[in-house]
């Protein structure tokens, strides 16, 4: 290299001028300019400067090679005889720099160098950031006063760009008029990198805002629109809200309602809905669930009153005073001996302890045709839980109410989730003030499927039945109630006793003192064919003095006193013989006051 810069070294009288424009300073170009009459010469830069004077020499700009190989030993040794000058001219735009170094590649090597960085600059997002990160580093070196001119030239060669460009730089004389337009460069550089990431920022933000609500679909109603009616039971769960359509378990024809619209219509778990739902628009994403858009009717209602009912926690509960008369004709033998020993009123607790085999299931389809009978101004809803497929299909075709059921071959969860919808649906029937009754078979079973879906609390009773999985299912068992001033719902639960599990012990025992009503089932007499298998001695009512109007209550308390000296199945045999032998229970009665 040494060798090279002694033999290419020119005299030392070798005049500047005969430097070629890309070896000239920029103030020499620019009095060069103005010599030769170019209009706007002191605002432009080096590149445009050079291309000006070019296009203004004409033929005589053929001849700047041959002149630029010559007069570039001299532009060597001028860099050499100025290193004290250390503020170097920062490079200007090489997007404009770019043509003039695609000219005078076959001019000298140092051109070379520029058209490769203008090369790098056109490959992409890398090389330009590569090119900003060496204009950083040139402008930091420039302004370093301890860096030699050698080592700068090495550097430049290296990591800068062009190295002809940057000597004839550092000799300018007036770099504030450059740097300018150089920091403006860089600083354009940065608002384009730093305005596209506060673009794509604002561009999420307006995209979350024209968004309905986050995780709800479109439910605006356009002209177009086509609007199906749909109906079905509300089922309002942690992050999301279904309209049951076909049932009270989950199907694939649900429709999805968005919270917000609950929550404004101030809807409730249970209410019955009447909407309709906007079918997928031409090249809409179909979803899973259609969306309703608009509710016609809650509980049969304008949706607006929904807003102004009152809790069903706030309702007063007191003690059954209306009796549900369960005494059908005079061979309803097993409706008449239920009234007389374990009478039934509206808003009873009531609990069928059953063993295998006792006769539940004809217990409860005498209770259940016995109401809609004799009357017919409660609501009736049988829920059968883990229940036979075929008994589900008898109580379909013999009771004419809601029958709920959740079969045997289902997921836990299925029975928890029928079990709550339902009682759900009953509290909003009794907001609204009327009288529902609830037949469940069985609560049971309903604890088990808790025991195996509920998560684990850690508490684990006898049996293995966890603590927690009796909550939910005393919570169900619970909210049967007469209220105060209107509305009632009664629910009568079988439990499963005598069976030898004690699973079923356990659950028995929590929930036996918080029925107000209780009707014991024996084996042994259904096994004898006395039926109804019921238990004299064991059932009876709460504060039943509520229920008998006048003398009935004295004359059933009579009967039972007279029954209470017998053993039970030998008293359930003489009560089943005199209601048979009496066409009504009033009849029966008063032949036992008169006697």
């Amino acid at each position: 290299m040494t060798e090279t810069m002694e033999s290419a070294a020119p005299e030392p009288n070798a005049p500047k001028k005969r430097g070629g424009l890309g070896g000239m300073l920029l103030a020499d170009l620019k009095a060069m300019a103005n010599g030769m009459g170019i209009a706007g010469a002191s605002s432009m830069k080096k590149a445009q400067l050079i291309d000006a004077i070019k296009a203004a020499q004409g033929s005589r700009a053929q001849s700047a090679p041959a002149a630029d190989k010559a007069e570039k030993p001299a532009a060597k040794k001028a860099a050499a005889e100025k290193p004290a000058e250390k503020q170097a001219d920062k490079p200007t735009d090489k997007q404009a720099e770019k043509p003039v170094a695609e000219k005078q590649a076959a001019e000298k090597p140092a051109d070379k160098q520029t058209e490769k960085s203008a090369e790098t600059s056109e490959s992409g997002n890398e090389g330009g950031q590569r090119q900003r990160r060496q204009r950083n580093q040139n402008q930091n070196k420039g302004g370093n006063p301890n860096q030699g001119g050698g080592s700068n030239q090495g550097q430049n060669q290296n990591k800068g760009p062009a190295k002809a460009d940057q000597q004839a730089e550092k000799k300018n004389d007036e770099p504030k008029k450059d740097k300018p337009s150089d920091s403006n460069d860089d600083n354009n550089d940065d608002d384009n990198e730093g305005g596209s990431r506060r673009n794509r920022r604002r561009r999420g933000r307006d995209r979350d805002r024209s968004r309905p609500g986050r995780g709800e679909p479109d439910t605006t109603v356009l002209e177009d629109d086509v609007l199906v009616p749909a109906a079905g039971i509300l089922d309002v769960l942690d992050n999301y809200a279904f309209v049951r359509t076909s049932g009270y378990l989950p199907g694939p024809d649900d429709v999805y309602l968005s919270l917000s619209l609950v929550k404004r219509l101030g809807l409730r778990r249970g209410d019955a809905i009447v909407g309709q739902v906007r079918q997928p628009r031409e090249g809409e994403r179909k979803e899973k669930y259609n969306p309703m858009v608009r509710i016609d009717s809650v509980n049969g209602a304008d949706p607006e009153v929904a807003k102004h009912r009152v809790e069903f926690d706030k309702l007063a509960p007191v003690h059954p005073d209306e009796r549900l008369r369960i005494e059908g004709g005079p061979d309803s033998v097993t409706g008449r001996v239920i009234d007389l020993v374990a009478p039934i009123g509206k808003g009873q607790r009531g609990l069928i302890a059953s063993p295998s085999k006792a006769g539940k299931t004809t217990v409860l389809s005498a209770i259940a045709g016995a109401v809609t009978a004799n009357n017919p101004e409660c609501h009736l809803m049988v829920v059968l839980v883990d229940e036979r497929p075929e008994e589900v299909t008898d109580f379909e075709r013999s009771v004419k109410g809601e029958v709920i059921a959740s079969t045997f071959d289902r997921q836990p969860a299925d029975h928890t989730v029928v079990a709550e919808l339902a009682i759900e649906r009953a509290k909003r029937l009794v907001e609204l003030g009327h009288d529902v009754v609830v037949l469940l078979d069985g609560l049971t079973r309903l604890g088990k499927a808790y025991n195996l879906s509920v998560p684990a609390s850690g508490r684990i009773l006898g049996g293995g039945v966890d603590s927690a999985a009796l909550y939910p299912t005393k919570r169900f068992f619970g909210a049967a109630r007469n209220v105060e001033d209107g509305g009632s719902l009664t629910i009568l639960a079988t439990a499963a006793v005598e069976t030898g599990s004690k699973t079923d012990e356990i659950i028995f025992e929590a929930f036996k003192d918080t029925a107000n009503l209780e009707l014991r089932l024996r084996e042994d007499l259904a096994e004898a064919g006395i039926f109804p298998a019921i238990d004299v001695q064991a059932s009876g009512t709460r504060r039943d003095d509520l229920l008998f109007a006048g003398g009935e209550g004295d004359a059933v308390r009579k009967l039972r006193k007279s029954l209470a000296t017998l053993e039970g199945a030998k008293a359930a045999s003489v009560l089943a013989e005199k209601v048979t032998g009496s066409p009504t229970n009033m009849l029966l009665l008063n032949q036992i006051s008169k006697g």
